[in-house]
């Protein structure tokens, strides 16, 4: 018994005549259904497109912890540019408690947290500055990793075979004129860098074509400004100090009458601290970089290797002489060490050459 009427489908009634069912009214041209998604539900999944590749830019090279990498605080003190003061107080606000900002703030402890302040600024800004002027890692133009890792083992297998010539051969007064010998190295570096670059520059100017002799002048002015920052900064570290002494001498001879000395005294510390900063900042990568030279071109570092390490072979020769030893040993000693760098700076030429097209000759 069923009280909703017939179970089967909806049904039109037929036609008198007992013909088909009348088309639906049309409401325009029939087009038949495409084949193509449901119309509901998610679509099909598409095929990803593909992406280009980036090809590496052999030049300028930024490090991955370069300025700018680490931010501000502590932790970017050696990659990033160091925080300013206001931003190393806002940062220790919630990190120091209420009883070490009391000793901070304590008058007593002015005199020792004042000049500390005084000195942290002045060698952030001489930091600042002498990284602009010679960016820590401006030598390195084109990032060859297995050049690197070349120089590095090449490095240390030097410094372990001067170890075991010491050791084997040499004797209390060998190893301290090799200490003398190496802090000698880092006196003469910066000078006979100045010197023996515009003579390997020159000799590229010689080899170029003219095109790139013109892109080079560009930057070889670039390279004196920065080199003109170094010497004036060296320059004026002893004229400084030699006034201090001066005024120094006649406070004490004015028996006793302080007048303007002391105020004077202080006027050339103040510039003599920011240049010890300076010079101590910008000797690294100046060396490393050659002056800058390494942005003139890609060549010139390994030709000023190679150049530089001659010339200290010959000085160290006529500084302290042939190494302990046979007379065999005395001579590979001699002449392995700047062999293998010339090697060296011969083989990343070639890279240089075969990888990014840099000539010597136009």
């Amino acid at each position: 018994m069923s009280f909703g009427g017939p179970t089967h489908p909806y049904q039109p009634p037929r036609p008198p005549n007992g013909g088909p069912y009348p088309p639906p009214p049309a409401t325009g041209p029939y087009v038949p259904p495409q084949p193509g998604p449901a119309p509901y539900g998610p679509p099909p999944p598409q095929p990803y497109p593909p992406q280009p590749y980036p090809q590496p830019q052999p030049y300028p090279y930024v490090p991955p912890g370069g300025p700018g990498s680490g931010g501000p605080g502590w932790g970017g003190l050696r990659g990033a540019e160091w925080p300013s003061v206001r931003e190393l107080l806002r940062q220790g606000q919630g990190r120091i408690s209420g009883c070490v900002w009391l000793v901070l703030l304590a008058p007593c402890t002015w005199f020792t947290i004042v000049p500390l302040v005084a000195c942290y600024s002045f060698a952030r800004s001489a930091r600042i500055r002498a990284h602009r002027l010679f960016p820590p890692h401006g030598h390195r133009a084109v990032d060859d990793r297995q050049v690197l890792r070349v120089q590095k083992a090449r490095a240390w297998i030097a410094a372990v075979m001067s170890l075991l010539l010491l050791a084997v051969y040499g004797t209390p007064e060998d190893a301290v004129e090799a200490r003398e010998l190496y802090l000698m190295r880092l006196a003469v570096t910066p000078p006979l860098l100045l010197l023996s670059a515009p003579v390997v520059i020159a000799v590229l100017f010689r080899w170029a074509s003219a095109q790139t002799r013109s892109a080079m002048r560009v930057r070889v002015r670039a390279a004196l400004r920065s080199a003109g920052w170094y010497i004036g900064a060296v320059t004026a570290l002893p004229l400084l100090g030699g006034a201090i002494v001066l005024l120094g001498r006649d406070q004490e001879a004015s028996s006793g009458s302080p007048g303007a000395a002391p105020w004077l005294i202080i006027a050339a510390a103040l510039p003599l601290v920011w240049l010890l900063f300076f010079v101590g900042f910008a000797t690294g990568p100046a060396i490393r970089t050659g002056f800058n030279t390494a942005a003139v071109h890609l060549a010139l570092p390994a030709l000023l290797t190679g150049t530089l390490v001659w010339e200290f072979t010959v000085i160290s020769l006529l500084a302290g002489g042939l190494p302990p030893g046979p007379p065999v040993i005395q001579v590979l000693a001699v002449l392995g060490g700047p062999a293998s760098v010339t090697a060296v700076a011969w083989w990343e030429i070639r890279r240089l050459r075969a990888r990014h097209g840099v000539t010597l000759r136009a």
